[in-house]
Protein backbone atom coordinates (compact mmCIF):
# COMPACT_ATOMS: atom_id res chain seq x y z
CA UNK A 1 0.00 0.00 0.00
CA UNK A 2 1.20 3.19 -1.00
CA UNK A 3 0.53 6.19 0.67
CA UNK A 4 1.15 8.40 -2.67
CA UNK A 5 1.72 7.70 -5.95
CA UNK A 6 2.79 9.99 -8.90
CA UNK A 7 2.06 8.83 -12.15
CA UNK A 8 3.60 9.41 -15.42
CA UNK A 9 6.00 12.49 -14.72
CA UNK A 10 8.49 13.78 -16.27
CA UNK A 11 12.18 13.78 -13.98
CA UNK A 12 14.73 16.37 -14.83
CA UNK A 13 16.56 14.23 -16.75
CA UNK A 14 13.82 13.16 -19.30
CA UNK A 15 12.92 9.75 -17.93
CA UNK A 16 9.21 9.37 -17.77
CA UNK A 17 8.16 6.83 -14.82
CA UNK A 18 5.78 6.77 -11.50
CA UNK A 19 6.94 7.24 -8.26
CA UNK A 20 5.36 5.79 -5.15
CA UNK A 21 5.71 7.23 -1.51
CA UNK A 22 5.30 5.56 1.85
CA UNK A 23 5.54 7.51 4.90
CA UNK A 24 8.25 10.10 4.65
CA UNK A 25 10.12 8.03 1.94
CA UNK A 26 10.66 7.35 -1.70
CA UNK A 27 9.34 3.71 -2.01
CA UNK A 28 9.28 2.90 -5.71
CA UNK A 29 10.69 4.76 -9.06
CA UNK A 30 9.73 2.77 -12.05
CA UNK A 31 7.21 2.43 -15.29
CA UNK A 32 3.73 1.47 -15.02
CA UNK A 33 3.54 1.40 -11.30
CA UNK A 34 1.09 -0.92 -9.69
CA UNK A 35 -0.46 -1.17 -6.80
CA UNK A 36 -3.50 0.32 -4.20
CA UNK A 37 -2.41 4.66 -3.13
CA UNK A 38 -4.47 6.56 -0.32
CA UNK A 39 -3.96 9.28 -3.12
CA UNK A 40 -3.03 9.28 -7.14
CA UNK A 41 -1.32 12.49 -8.54
CA UNK A 42 -1.46 12.23 -11.91
CA UNK A 43 1.31 14.21 -13.39
CA UNK A 44 0.41 13.85 -17.55
CA UNK A 45 3.68 13.88 -18.57
CA UNK A 46 4.58 17.30 -16.24
CA UNK A 47 7.74 18.09 -14.80
CA UNK A 48 8.28 16.46 -11.43
CA UNK A 49 11.48 17.88 -9.83
CA UNK A 50 13.09 17.96 -6.14
CA UNK A 51 12.22 20.26 -4.27
CA UNK A 52 13.66 23.78 -4.66
CA UNK A 53 16.01 25.16 -2.07
CA UNK A 54 17.30 28.63 -1.19
CA UNK A 55 20.75 28.61 0.28
CA UNK A 56 20.69 32.61 0.99
CA UNK A 57 17.91 34.87 2.18
CA UNK A 58 17.38 37.27 5.56
CA UNK A 59 14.09 35.96 6.93
CA UNK A 60 14.27 38.42 10.01
CA UNK A 61 13.57 41.02 7.58
CA UNK A 62 11.28 40.01 4.70
CA UNK A 63 7.67 41.07 4.48
CA UNK A 64 9.02 44.20 5.98
CA UNK A 65 8.64 46.65 3.07
CA UNK A 66 8.34 50.33 4.38
CA UNK A 67 8.71 49.93 7.12
CA UNK A 68 9.46 52.48 8.90
CA UNK A 69 10.45 53.91 5.84
CA UNK A 70 11.56 53.11 2.40
CA UNK A 71 14.91 52.84 0.53
CA UNK A 72 14.94 56.35 -1.54
CA UNK A 73 18.79 55.77 -2.62
CA UNK A 74 17.96 52.01 -3.57
CA UNK A 75 21.45 51.29 -2.66
CA UNK A 76 22.93 48.70 0.17
CA UNK A 77 24.19 50.60 2.69
CA UNK A 78 20.75 52.65 3.41
CA UNK A 79 18.99 49.27 3.22
CA UNK A 80 21.54 48.43 6.03
CA UNK A 81 20.68 51.46 7.91
CA UNK A 82 17.21 51.25 7.51
CA UNK A 83 17.59 47.63 8.85
CA UNK A 84 19.16 48.66 12.16
CA UNK A 85 16.15 50.88 12.85
CA UNK A 86 13.79 48.23 12.14
CA UNK A 87 16.00 46.06 14.05
CA UNK A 88 15.45 48.13 17.14
CA UNK A 89 11.46 48.32 16.52
CA UNK A 90 10.72 44.85 15.37
CA UNK A 91 8.97 42.38 17.90
CA UNK A 92 9.79 38.88 18.32
CA UNK A 93 5.92 38.31 17.39
CA UNK A 94 5.97 40.24 14.48
CA UNK A 95 9.02 39.13 13.10
CA UNK A 96 7.26 35.82 13.91
CA UNK A 97 4.32 36.32 12.12
CA UNK A 98 6.16 37.34 8.66
CA UNK A 99 8.76 34.78 8.89
CA UNK A 100 5.46 32.15 9.06
CA UNK A 101 4.06 34.37 6.19
CA UNK A 102 6.80 33.81 3.99
CA UNK A 103 7.17 30.23 4.61
CA UNK A 104 3.41 29.62 4.07
CA UNK A 105 4.66 31.33 0.23
CA UNK A 106 7.35 29.08 -0.21
CA UNK A 107 5.63 26.50 0.34
CA UNK A 108 2.97 26.65 -2.31
CA UNK A 109 6.09 27.47 -4.88
CA UNK A 110 7.68 24.19 -3.90
CA UNK A 111 10.94 25.84 -2.10
CA UNK A 112 11.05 23.57 0.98
CA UNK A 113 14.47 24.14 2.23
CA UNK A 114 15.78 28.07 3.04
CA UNK A 115 18.69 29.31 4.65
CA UNK A 116 18.52 32.03 6.11
CA UNK A 117 20.89 34.97 7.78
CA UNK A 118 19.82 36.52 11.07
CA UNK A 119 21.44 39.77 12.26
CA UNK A 120 23.06 39.11 15.35
CA UNK A 121 23.93 43.07 16.09
CA UNK A 122 21.38 43.76 18.64
CA UNK A 123 21.81 42.97 22.27
CA UNK A 124 18.70 41.61 22.83
CA UNK A 125 19.02 39.09 19.94
CA UNK A 126 15.01 39.11 19.05
CA UNK A 127 16.09 38.39 15.85
CA UNK A 128 17.49 34.87 16.57
CA UNK A 129 14.77 34.00 19.28
CA UNK A 130 12.00 34.76 16.36
CA UNK A 131 13.50 32.33 13.82
CA UNK A 132 14.43 29.34 16.30
CA UNK A 133 10.61 29.82 17.16
CA UNK A 134 9.72 29.52 13.00
CA UNK A 135 12.28 26.98 12.62
CA UNK A 136 10.19 24.99 15.31
CA UNK A 137 7.21 25.67 13.63
CA UNK A 138 8.05 24.96 10.73
CA UNK A 139 10.17 22.04 10.74
CA UNK A 140 7.37 19.20 9.82
CA UNK A 141 7.41 20.23 6.43
CA UNK A 142 10.28 23.30 5.43
CA UNK A 143 13.63 22.62 6.83
CA UNK A 144 15.10 26.26 7.28
CA UNK A 145 18.35 26.68 8.10
CA UNK A 146 19.69 29.39 10.28
CA UNK A 147 22.80 31.81 10.35
CA UNK A 148 24.41 33.68 12.52
CA UNK A 149 24.87 36.80 10.88
CA UNK A 150 26.85 40.06 12.72
CA UNK A 151 25.15 42.32 10.15
CA UNK A 152 27.13 45.60 11.45
CA UNK A 153 30.32 43.71 11.66
CA UNK A 154 31.95 41.24 13.89
CA UNK A 155 34.69 43.36 14.80
CA UNK A 156 33.24 46.62 13.91
CA UNK A 157 29.59 46.66 16.20
CA UNK A 158 30.06 47.04 19.74
CA UNK A 159 29.42 43.56 21.04
CA UNK A 160 29.76 42.11 17.97
CA UNK A 161 31.85 38.72 19.05
CA UNK A 162 29.97 38.83 21.98
CA UNK A 163 26.59 38.37 20.62
CA UNK A 164 27.29 36.39 17.76
CA UNK A 165 28.88 33.70 20.11
CA UNK A 166 25.47 33.85 22.31
CA UNK A 167 23.43 33.12 19.06
CA UNK A 168 25.63 30.10 18.37
CA UNK A 169 24.49 29.34 22.02
CA UNK A 170 21.08 29.50 21.50
CA UNK A 171 21.30 27.08 18.66
CA UNK A 172 22.16 29.07 14.98
CA UNK A 173 23.16 26.51 12.64
CA UNK A 174 26.23 28.21 11.03
CA UNK A 175 28.67 30.88 11.35
CA UNK A 176 28.42 34.06 9.33
CA UNK A 177 30.45 37.29 8.96
CA UNK A 178 30.69 40.64 6.24
CA UNK A 179 34.12 40.87 6.50
CA UNK A 180 34.01 43.90 3.87
CA UNK A 181 32.29 45.90 6.43
CA UNK A 182 34.76 45.89 9.20
CA UNK A 183 36.80 49.11 9.49
CA UNK A 184 40.01 48.36 7.88
CA UNK A 185 40.85 45.64 5.13
CA UNK A 186 42.58 44.06 7.81
CA UNK A 187 40.32 43.89 10.62
CA UNK A 188 38.28 42.22 7.89
CA UNK A 189 40.92 39.33 7.26
CA UNK A 190 41.07 38.82 10.79
CA UNK A 191 37.43 38.35 11.14
CA UNK A 192 37.65 35.82 8.88
CA UNK A 193 40.25 33.96 10.28
CA UNK A 194 38.21 34.18 13.96
CA UNK A 195 34.93 33.22 12.47
CA UNK A 196 36.05 30.20 10.34
CA UNK A 197 38.16 29.19 13.77
CA UNK A 198 34.98 29.46 15.70
CA UNK A 199 33.51 27.28 13.14
CA UNK A 200 36.49 24.86 13.08
CA UNK A 201 35.74 24.42 16.72
CA UNK A 202 31.91 23.75 16.97
CA UNK A 203 31.97 21.74 13.87
CA UNK A 204 29.85 24.43 12.05
CA UNK A 205 29.52 25.43 8.47
CA UNK A 206 30.37 28.59 7.10
CA UNK A 207 28.32 31.04 4.84
CA UNK A 208 30.08 34.47 4.85
CA UNK A 209 28.68 37.77 3.35
CA UNK A 210 31.76 38.34 1.24
CA UNK A 211 32.99 41.16 -0.71
CA UNK A 212 29.63 42.19 -1.27
CA UNK A 213 31.08 45.69 -2.69
CA UNK A 214 31.74 47.32 -6.15
CA UNK A 215 35.62 47.75 -4.87
CA UNK A 216 37.90 45.48 -7.15
CA UNK A 217 40.29 45.51 -4.16
CA UNK A 218 37.98 43.90 -1.99
CA UNK A 219 39.47 40.26 -1.82
CA UNK A 220 38.37 38.71 1.35
CA UNK A 221 37.24 35.95 -0.42
CA UNK A 222 41.21 35.01 -1.13
CA UNK A 223 41.71 34.96 2.74
CA UNK A 224 38.37 32.78 3.03
CA UNK A 225 40.10 30.46 0.74
CA UNK A 226 43.08 30.43 2.86
CA UNK A 227 41.62 30.02 6.24
CA UNK A 228 39.28 27.34 4.74
CA UNK A 229 42.34 25.18 3.57
CA UNK A 230 44.29 25.41 7.09
CA UNK A 231 41.39 24.17 9.22
CA UNK A 232 40.33 21.41 7.24
CA UNK A 233 37.12 23.02 6.14
CA UNK A 234 36.69 22.22 2.87
CA UNK A 235 33.60 21.44 1.49
CA UNK A 236 31.86 23.51 4.70
CA UNK A 237 32.38 26.86 3.57
CA UNK A 238 30.42 28.98 1.28
CA UNK A 239 31.33 32.52 0.22
CA UNK A 240 27.50 34.50 -0.49
CA UNK A 241 27.65 37.26 -3.48
CA UNK A 242 30.95 37.83 -4.00
CA UNK A 243 30.05 40.84 -5.94
CA UNK A 244 33.81 42.64 -6.22
CA UNK A 245 34.67 39.84 -8.38
CA UNK A 246 33.00 41.42 -11.38
CA UNK A 247 35.15 44.34 -11.09
CA UNK A 248 38.23 42.48 -10.70
CA UNK A 249 41.72 42.36 -12.69
CA UNK A 250 41.03 39.06 -15.29
CA UNK A 251 44.75 38.55 -13.98
CA UNK A 252 43.86 38.91 -9.94
CA UNK A 253 41.03 36.43 -11.25
CA UNK A 254 43.19 33.60 -12.88
CA UNK A 255 44.60 33.32 -9.52
CA UNK A 256 42.33 33.40 -7.17
CA UNK A 257 40.11 30.41 -8.66
CA UNK A 258 42.05 27.92 -8.40
CA UNK A 259 42.62 28.91 -4.65
CA UNK A 260 39.22 28.81 -4.48
CA UNK A 261 38.69 25.12 -6.26
CA UNK A 262 41.41 24.15 -4.23
CA UNK A 263 39.82 24.88 -0.76
CA UNK A 264 37.00 23.48 -1.98
CA UNK A 265 35.03 26.62 -1.52
CA UNK A 266 31.06 26.66 -2.60
CA UNK A 267 29.43 30.03 -3.88
CA UNK A 268 26.08 31.93 -3.90
CA UNK A 269 24.90 34.86 -6.27
CA UNK A 270 21.96 36.27 -5.99
CA UNK A 271 20.87 37.92 -9.13
CA UNK A 272 18.22 39.82 -8.25
CA UNK A 273 19.67 41.96 -5.68
CA UNK A 274 22.98 41.58 -6.38
CA UNK A 275 22.42 43.68 -9.98
CA UNK A 276 19.90 45.65 -7.66
CA UNK A 277 22.17 46.94 -5.82
CA UNK A 278 25.41 47.05 -6.96
CA UNK A 279 26.55 49.74 -9.12
CA UNK A 280 24.46 52.63 -7.84
CA UNK A 281 27.72 54.77 -8.10
CA UNK A 282 28.81 54.63 -11.43
CA UNK A 283 27.27 56.39 -14.72
CA UNK A 284 27.76 55.03 -17.72
CA UNK A 285 28.97 52.24 -18.70
CA UNK A 286 26.85 50.61 -15.33
CA UNK A 287 28.11 47.33 -13.83
CA UNK A 288 25.90 45.03 -13.14
CA UNK A 289 27.04 43.39 -9.44
CA UNK A 290 26.61 39.54 -10.50
CA UNK A 291 29.82 37.54 -9.81
CA UNK A 292 31.52 35.24 -12.51
CA UNK A 293 29.49 32.26 -11.83
CA UNK A 294 30.47 30.77 -14.93
CA UNK A 295 34.33 30.81 -15.04
CA UNK A 296 33.75 29.34 -11.21
CA UNK A 297 31.65 26.49 -12.47
CA UNK A 298 34.92 26.18 -15.20
CA UNK A 299 36.95 25.38 -12.28
CA UNK A 300 34.40 22.86 -10.53
CA UNK A 301 33.42 25.44 -7.91
CA UNK A 302 29.74 24.86 -6.85
CA UNK A 303 27.50 27.63 -7.49
CA UNK A 304 24.43 28.30 -6.28
CA UNK A 305 21.44 31.17 -6.74
CA UNK A 306 20.00 32.40 -3.78
CA UNK A 307 16.81 34.64 -3.02
CA UNK A 308 18.80 37.33 -0.82
CA UNK A 309 15.14 39.35 -0.12
CA UNK A 310 11.76 39.64 -0.57
CA UNK A 311 9.97 43.16 0.42
CA UNK A 312 12.63 44.18 2.98
CA UNK A 313 14.63 47.22 3.20
CA UNK A 314 16.91 46.31 0.29
CA UNK A 315 14.20 45.02 -2.53
CA UNK A 316 10.81 45.72 -2.72
CA UNK A 317 9.55 42.75 -5.35
CA UNK A 318 10.41 38.87 -4.77
CA UNK A 319 7.39 36.03 -5.00
CA UNK A 320 9.81 33.17 -3.19
CA UNK A 321 10.06 31.53 -6.40
CA UNK A 322 13.56 30.43 -7.12
CA UNK A 323 12.67 30.06 -10.52
CA UNK A 324 12.33 33.86 -11.06
CA UNK A 325 16.17 33.55 -9.42
CA UNK A 326 17.56 31.14 -11.98
CA UNK A 327 15.45 33.12 -14.62
CA UNK A 328 17.45 36.42 -14.26
CA UNK A 329 20.82 34.63 -13.19
CA UNK A 330 20.75 32.20 -16.74
CA UNK A 331 19.65 36.41 -18.39
CA UNK A 332 22.53 38.27 -16.51
CA UNK A 333 25.19 35.07 -16.52
CA UNK A 334 24.51 35.25 -20.51
CA UNK A 335 24.08 31.07 -19.25
CA UNK A 336 21.95 30.63 -22.61
CA UNK A 337 23.33 27.48 -24.10
CA UNK A 338 21.06 24.58 -23.51
CA UNK A 339 23.72 22.68 -21.19
CA UNK A 340 23.86 26.17 -19.02
CA UNK A 341 19.79 26.41 -19.36
CA UNK A 342 19.18 23.37 -17.57
CA UNK A 343 22.30 23.94 -15.04
CA UNK A 344 20.35 26.93 -14.08
CA UNK A 345 17.51 24.78 -12.77
CA UNK A 346 19.93 22.27 -11.03
CA UNK A 347 21.60 25.25 -9.46
CA UNK A 348 17.96 26.11 -7.16
CA UNK A 349 18.05 22.31 -6.48
CA UNK A 350 20.37 20.09 -6.58
CA UNK A 351 23.42 22.34 -6.20
CA UNK A 352 22.01 24.25 -3.51
CA UNK A 353 20.58 21.40 -1.45
CA UNK A 354 25.15 20.25 -1.65
CA UNK A 355 25.16 23.72 -0.52
CA UNK A 356 23.51 23.44 2.51
CA UNK A 357 24.26 20.03 3.15
CA UNK A 358 20.80 18.68 3.12
CA UNK A 359 20.32 14.82 3.86
CA UNK A 360 17.83 12.64 1.76
CA UNK A 361 17.71 15.12 -0.62
CA UNK A 362 16.37 13.74 -4.02
CA UNK A 363 14.40 12.22 -6.36
CA UNK A 364 15.88 8.52 -5.56
CA UNK A 365 14.40 5.05 -3.88
CA UNK A 366 15.14 5.87 -0.02
CA UNK A 367 15.25 9.47 -0.11
CA UNK A 368 13.21 11.80 1.56
CA UNK A 369 9.14 12.21 -0.16
CA UNK A 370 9.69 15.79 -1.09
CA UNK A 371 9.05 16.69 -4.49
CA UNK A 372 7.10 19.28 -7.06
CA UNK A 373 5.27 18.46 -10.09
CA UNK A 374 5.53 21.58 -12.34
CA UNK A 375 3.07 22.77 -15.08
CA UNK A 376 6.17 22.32 -17.64
CA UNK A 377 7.63 19.51 -19.89
CA UNK A 378 11.35 20.02 -18.38
CA UNK A 379 13.72 22.17 -16.83
CA UNK A 380 14.22 24.70 -19.46
CA UNK A 381 10.77 25.32 -20.16
CA UNK A 382 10.51 25.61 -16.68
CA UNK A 383 12.36 28.24 -16.39
CA UNK A 384 10.51 29.83 -19.40
CA UNK A 385 7.45 29.93 -18.41
CA UNK A 386 8.16 30.18 -14.15
CA UNK A 387 4.47 27.86 -14.44
CA UNK A 388 2.10 26.60 -11.66
CA UNK A 389 3.39 24.22 -8.82
CA UNK A 390 0.55 22.04 -9.58
CA UNK A 391 1.66 19.79 -6.24
CA UNK A 392 3.82 20.13 -3.97
CA UNK A 393 4.86 17.09 -1.64
CA UNK A 394 6.88 17.61 1.53
CA UNK A 395 8.12 15.07 3.89
CA UNK A 396 5.35 12.43 2.60
CA UNK A 397 2.22 15.03 2.93
CA UNK A 398 0.58 16.54 -0.01
CA UNK A 399 1.02 20.37 1.09
CA UNK A 400 0.03 22.34 -1.50
CA UNK A 401 -2.05 22.17 -5.34
CA UNK A 402 -2.68 24.72 -7.91
CA UNK A 403 -4.66 24.56 -11.18
CA UNK A 404 -2.89 24.54 -14.76
CA UNK A 405 -2.51 27.75 -15.86
CA UNK A 406 -4.52 26.66 -19.18
CA UNK A 407 -6.36 29.82 -21.08
CA UNK A 408 -9.17 29.06 -22.83
CA UNK A 409 -9.47 30.84 -26.10
CA UNK A 410 -12.64 32.31 -27.40
CA UNK A 411 -11.33 33.35 -31.23
CA UNK A 412 -13.61 34.97 -33.88
CA UNK A 413 -14.75 32.15 -36.36
CA UNK A 414 -13.02 29.54 -34.79
CA UNK A 415 -13.76 26.79 -32.14
CA UNK A 416 -13.19 27.62 -28.36
CA UNK A 417 -9.69 25.78 -27.30
CA UNK A 418 -7.70 25.15 -24.41
CA UNK A 419 -4.46 26.71 -25.05
CA UNK A 420 -1.77 24.02 -22.75
CA UNK A 421 1.56 26.00 -21.88
CA UNK A 422 3.89 23.10 -22.84
CA UNK A 423 3.69 20.35 -25.85
CA UNK A 424 3.67 16.92 -23.08
CA UNK A 425 0.26 18.52 -22.03
CA UNK A 426 -1.01 17.95 -25.10
CA UNK A 427 -0.54 14.72 -26.10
Amino acid sequence: MFDIIVKGGTLPDGRVLDIGIEGTRISAIEKNLTGPAQEVIEAQGDLVSPPFVDPHFHMDATLSYGTPRLNKSGTLLEGISLWGELLEEATVEEMVDRGLAYCDWAVSMGLLAIRSHVDTTADHLRTVEAMLEVREQVKGYLDLQLVAFPQDGFFRAPNGRENLLRALDMGLDVVGGIPHFERTMEDGRRSVQELCRIAADRGLLVDMHCDESDDPMSRHVESLAAETAALGLQGRVVGSHLTSMHSMDNYYVSKLLPLMAEAELQAISNPLINITLQGRHDSFPKRRGLTRVREMQAQGIDVGWGQDCVRDPWYALGTADMLDVAFMGMHVAQMTSPEEMARCFTMVTETNAKIMHLENYGLEVGKQASLVVLDAADPIDALRLRPARLAVISKGKLVSTQPRADATINLPGRPTTKNRRHPISQS
